[in-house]
């Protein structure tokens, strides 16, 4: 009759065959191996599991034989992960060598502006060109530059229509600059006229539709000199549009308040999605708000301490979101603020100059 003490010499001669045999002393092929022997429903298990029958005065004797087949077994596998390893380790040393000169992707997306980028960038130089001075300013500002140096005192109801994000603060109020007018104040107060600026940024207000989001791009320009007329506003808000969008395109100012203006406009131009005809972007008008302008009001010449006897100028204000919707026809402006690549690959070919 086989007692527990012979099946388990047995199976240590079994499982030395069976480890000579393996052809190639890999991490898998080991750890098959244990599993087999070794594993929750292993042969070795099974074999524990028949102590239950072996008459107790055989018990120490078997218990002995099967210490002895699994410690023998777990030291067999123990040196063939040993040899594991180094086959692991010559595999890696015999492998061709790596040609770091190749891409690392076939189909690699192309860098690019962003088109807001494209589209700032064409601004400051049509405004180069005819003698602005590029002002940057900061996001996060407080309220006299924001608002009160602007006409917009604390009680103002025009203050409602920015729905404006405020900052707790242990000194003045202090918010997310809602256009860069905050620029012109800061300007204004550094140098004294003759003033020609422009001023591109980021602004900030509760807002978010198919062409409103409430973090944007603004670009506004301040002149102030002797004798500055609306008219020299709008000559030059339509130079700009047609270095932009080109000669043909079609724009109408419609009187508009703003209180740091007067008289205020606000600047329209034809939809480039429906040329006027009317469409889901321009909500069937046929045209699209860019942006305001008009003459600086009294008020602010005076709030920067300009005497607004001797002096006039005007300030504008445009979208550059809106403008680079328009010029690249885009259904959404919040296409602008996904991050999709695959969206902003596309403007890799206007990288060099952002043509219209």
């Amino acid at each position: 009759m086989t007692t527990i003490m012979d099946r388990a010499n047995a199976l240590l001669i079994e499982f030395e065959q069976n480890a000579n045999s393996l052809e190639k002393v890999t991490p898998d092929t080991v750890e098959e191996l244990r599993i087999h022997w070794l594993g929750k429903k292993g042969i070795v298990t099974k074999l524990f599991e028949d102590m239950r029958h072996v008459p107790n005065e055989e018990k120490r004797d078997a218990g002995k034989s099967m210490n002895v087949l699994k410690t023998s077994i777990e030291a067999s596998l123990d040196v063939l992960k040993s040899k594991a390893a180094d086959f692991v380790f010559h595999s890696i040393l015999n492998r061709a060598p790596l040609d770091i000169t190749l891409p690392s992707q076939k189909d690699t997306l192309k860098g690019a502006l962003h088109p807001i980028t494209l589209m700032q960038q064409k601004l400051l130089k049509e405004f180069r060109q005819h003698g602005f001075t590029v002002y940057d300013g900061p996001e996060t500002d407080f309220d006299f530059y924001n608002f009160t140096a602007l006409n917009l005192p604390a009680d103002h109801p025009a203050r409602d229509m920015q729905d404006t994000f405020h900052l707790k603060t242990n000194q003045d109020i202090m918010v997310l600059r809602t256009q860069t007018s905050n620029i012109q104040i800061h300007a204004m107060l550094q140098e004294k006229p003759p003033l020609r600026i422009v001023a591109p940024g980021r602004v900030y207000r509760v807002d978010s539709d198919q062409t409103h989001t409430p973090i944007f791009h603004q670009i506004e320009g301040l002149v102030v000199d002797k004798k500055i007329s609306f008219a020299d506003l709008k000559g030059m808000i339509q130079s700009m549009l047609h270095s932009v969008y080109g000669a043909t395109a079609k724009t109408r100012f419609r009187p508009s308040y703003f209180p740091f203006v007067e008289p205020g406009a606000e600047v329209d131009m034809q939809c480039t999605h429906c040329q006027g005809k009317g469409c889901k972007i321009c909500k069937n008008t046929g045209w699209l708000e860019i942006g305001g302008c008009g003459m600086v009001h009294p008020n602010v010449f005076e709030a920067v301490s300009y005497d607004s006897e001797e002096y006039t100028g005007f300030a504008f204000g445009f979208g550059l979101d809106r403008m680079a919707m328009l010029n690249w026809q885009l259904p959404d402006l919040r296409q602008l603020f996904e991050g999709d690549a695959g969206f902003q690959s596309q403007f890799s070919v206007f990288a060099e100059g952002a043509p219209c």
